[in-house]
């Protein structure tokens, strides 16, 4: 059977762009080599994409982004060819049948890639245009969980314009709706990039200052003493039937909290608990609102859903949904599907297939205006 050529991304132009290089390295290293042939296209900190060598990424921890190598091409709406990913040094043209982006976010995780490979007419694993939007940005996702009757955690939210006209009433305003510790975070950002822990309102403006250098807006929330608790979401291959959901896992941070640091520069930053401990009521609910909010955002292909259980009163509380979860091979997502029976390789292939599988369903859809009368003929 001839393999399918998977056109793995990673890379890219945001502050996430080292843990990329580690995510697609582990994809990299555990697609099964029976059905795919591995097509690796880098995307530089300046934008630029390149298509890389696999023989010069195969059994690397992180992947290296080659600027020497050939320029790739995407052109939209590629028609007969797939897709066209890029010119090799022979100047031939390389279609693929997938791509699989490993990239985190933005201008990567938040449509933007999504859109672009829409507009090519190429199959893609994960989330679509909307659902990637959505879940990228923190403050609305959490609006409209509000709205879907999901318990989120007190927030406000901040514009850099604003903020700087109104740094005195933007302080005041936290102290009054909030109160401290608080939460400052990028809306728009992962990996915990430019999140602080403020205790007392002294060091609200410095975290501001740093979170604003990421995004242009800022959450600012209740820090709540609470669990971590994360929960890995699939498709159903069976089309409209509820997604699928892992068993929960928990976050342990050695630090204050879970933090880039202890993400990716503490080798013991962090405990994982695999399955979390939770009694089998709490675990029902967790997964309830995982799966709530997977089908509130619209998501696609997969989803880590994150959520806080407040140690005092027990609560559980919607923190925030990724499109594009790490994928190295600590990484929570693969970790649970793998605790809940998918291998990893199983995973990767699955999400594939639900790939290609919702390409062939878009593809079937009238692309134009027929009239009532051509409708009946057909």
């Amino acid at each position: 059977m001839k393999r399918l050529r998977v056109a793995v991304l990673y890379g890219g132009r945001s502050g996430e762009h080292e843990v990329s290089l580690q995510s697609a390295a582990s994809v990299i290293n555990h697609l099964n080599r029976d059905r795919f042939e591995i097509v690796p296209v880098a995307i530089d900190k300046q934008g630029r994409w390149h298509l890389n060598d696999i023989s010069m990424l195969e059994g690397k921890k992180s992947l290296l982004v080659f600027k020497d190598a050939p320029r790739v091409v995407l052109p939209p709406n590629s028609a007969d060819t797939s897709a066209l990913v890029g010119l090799g040094g022979s100047g031939e043209a390389k279609a693929i049948d997938v791509v699989f982006p490993v990239v985190h976010g933005p201008l990567c995780e938040d449509g933007t890639i999504q859109g672009l490979l829409e507009l090519a007419d190429v199959a893609y694993v994960g989330c679509g245009v909307l659902g990637s939007a959505v879940a990228m940005d923190k403050e609305v996702a959490k609006r409209l969980a509000r709205d879907a009757g999901l318990p989120i955690v007190p927030y406000v939210s901040l514009k850099n314009e604003r903020w700087k006209k109104q740094k005195q009433q933007s302080a005041e305003q936290i102290q009054k709706e909030l109160g401290y510790p608080v939460f400052v975070k990028p809306a728009n950002l992962g990996s915990s990039v430019g999140v602080h822990k403020v205790k007392e309102a002294a060091g609200l403006n410095t975290a501001l200052e740093n979170a604003f250098e990421y995004d242009t807006k800022v959450l600012v929330e209740v820090a709540v003493d609470a669990r971590e608790i994360e929960v890995s979401v699939l498709e159903n291959p069976d089309s409209g039937a509820d997604p699928l959901v892992s068993v929960p896992g928990e976050i342990d941070p050695t630090h204050e909290f879970y933090s880039y640091e202890a993400k990716y520069l503490d080798e013991n930053g962090a405990t994982l608990i695999i399955p979390a401990k939770l009694e089998a009521e709490q675990t029902k609910r967790v997964q309830d609102i995982a799966k709530k909010a997977f089908l509130m955002i619209e998501c696609e292909g997969m989803a880590r859903v994150d959520l806080l259980l407040d140690r005092t009163s027990g609560k559980l509380f919607f923190n925030e949904l990724n499109t594009i979860p790490g994928f190295t091979s600590i990484s929570m997502y693969p970790k649970l599907w793998e605790a809940s029976g998918i291998p990893y390789t199983e995973l990767l292939s699955r999400l594939i297939d639900l790939a290609i599988s919702r390409h062939e369903r878009k593809k079937a859809l009238v692309r134009e205006f027929r009239t009532e009368k051509e409708v009946r003929r057909s």
